[in-house]
C-alpha cells in the first residue's frame, strides 16, 4: 500500500511534465528557426553592402551597418532566450528528480521503521535475526544442525524475508543516481556526485566544496549551530 501511495502521488506530480517539455522544446525550435532566418538576412545585408559600398554616401554606409548590427543583436537576443528556456527546462526536470529522491528516502525510512516495529512486536523474529547475526560473526559456513528448529520451512521463510528487506534498506541513495549525468551539472560533496536527497552547507565561506550529502558526512539530522566539513576542520586545525 505504501509503495502504491508514493507511486500514485509521484505520477500525479509529473502528469503535466510531458506537455510542458513539449511546449518548451517547440519554443526552442521556433527560436532556432528565427535565428536561421535572421542569419540569412544578415548574409544578404552584408552582400548588398559590399556590392554597393563604393556608391554609398557616409550616412548610407552608417545606416546599412546599423541594420546589420541590429540583426546581429536580434540573433543574440534569440540565443539568450533559448538559453534561458533550456535552463528552465532543466530545472523543471531536476525538480522532479529531487522529489523522486526525497520520496525514495522517505519510503526507505518508513520501511525501516515498519521493520523495526515488527521486530519489536515479534520477539521470535527478533531472536532469529539476532541468532543469524551471531552465526555470521562466528564465520560459520554451515546451515546449523540437521533437524533443528532453524531449518524449518517457516523459519527459512522468515529469514529470507528479513534478508530481502534488509537488502532493500542497504541501498544507498547515491545508488539511485547511478545513471548518465549531464556533464555540465555541478558536483558536490566528498563523493564528487550531483546533488540529491538532504544536503548540508559548510559554514566556511571559503570552502571549495560548500555542499555535502548527509550520508557522506555521517549525519542523519541537521546539527545545531555552525557546521564545518571534515576538510575545513583539518585546515582549521593546521592553522
Amino acid at each position: 500500500m505504501a509503495t502504491a501511495m508514493y507511486l500514485e502521488h509521484y505520477l500525479d506530480s509529473i502528469e503535466n511534465l510531458p506537455c510542458e517539455l513539449q511546449r518548451n522544446f517547440q519554443l526552442m525550435r521556433d527560436l532556432d528557426q528565427r535565428t536561421e532566418d535572421k542569419k540569412a538576412e544578415i548574409d544578404k545585408l552584408a552582400a548588398d553592402y559590399i556590392a554597393d559600398v563604393r556608391s554609398l554616401s557616409s550616412e548610407q554606409r552608417v545606416e546599412r551597418l546599423k541594420k546589420i548590427q541590429n540583426a546581429y543583436s536580434k540573433c543574440k537576443e534569440y540565443s539568450d532566450d533559448k538559453v534561458q528556456l533550456a535552463m528552465q527546462t532543466y530545472e523543471m526536470v531536476d525538480k522532479h528528480i529531487r522529489r523522486l529522491d526525497a520520496d525514495l528516502a522517505r519510503f526507505e525510512a518508513d520501511l525501516k521503521e515498519k521493520l523495526e516495529t515488527n521486530d519489536y512486536e515479534n520477539p521470535v523474529g527478533r531472536g532469529l535475526k539476532k541468532g543469524r547475526v551471531q552465526k555470521d560473526k562466528r564465520g560459520s559456513r554451515g546451515r546449523g544442525r540437521r533437524g533443528s528448529d532453524e531449518d524449518s520451512p517457516k523459519k527459512k521463510k522468515n529469514k529470507a524475508s528479513s534478508d530481502y528487506t534488509e537488502s532493500i534498506l542497504a541501498v544507498h541513495p547515491s545508488d539511485v543516481l547511478d545513471m548518465p549525468v549531464d556533464p555540465n551539472e555541478p558536483t558536490y560533496c566528498l563523493c564528487h556526485q550531483v546533488s540529491y536527497g538532504e544536503m548540508i552547507g559548510c559554514d566556511n565561506p571559503d570552502c571549495p566544496i560548500e555542499w555535502f550529502h548527509f550520508a557522506c558526512v555521517d549525519l542523519t539530522t541537521k546539527p545545531k549551530g555552525k557546521w564545518f566539513c571534515p576538510r575545513c576542520i583539518q585546515e582549521r586545525k593546521k592553522k
